[in-house]
């Protein structure tokens, strides 16, 4: 399964983003084997319409699971509509973050 995280930074290390829409980099992790891809967020600095465009950013890389701080309306109808889970209120770095949830914390 594919998580993404939002994230601070490009590593396993970084710390979690509490925003969706509009924070700096999405960690996609393979929860099977903890390899990852960082991909800058390009809607970050958007005027207007981040979460549904980070939606279709992360949806590009197969997310079937998200994890994050908040998440607005838009952002979740989006991501509902790309069949993306949303786990929500997460803290700690990407790799913490994704362990929980895969124990089901």
């Amino acid at each position: 399964m594919k998580i993404a995280v939002t994230a601070t930074g490009g590593s396993l290390d970084a710390q979690m983003d509490e925003r969706f829409g509009r924070c700096e980099y999405f960690v996609i992790v393979d929860s099977e084997t903890m390899k990852f891809n960082a991909v800058l967020n390009p809607s970050a600095a958007a005027s207007g319409g981040a979460g549904p465009s980070a939606a279709r950013e992360i949806s590009k890389y197969g997310a079937e699971v998200l994890i994050t701080g908040n998440v607005g309306l838009n952002a979740q109808q989006a991501l509902d509509a790309a069949g993306i889970k949303v786990v929500t209120g997460a803290k700690g770095t990407v790799k913490e973050v994704v362990e929980d949830y895969l124990k089901n914390k």
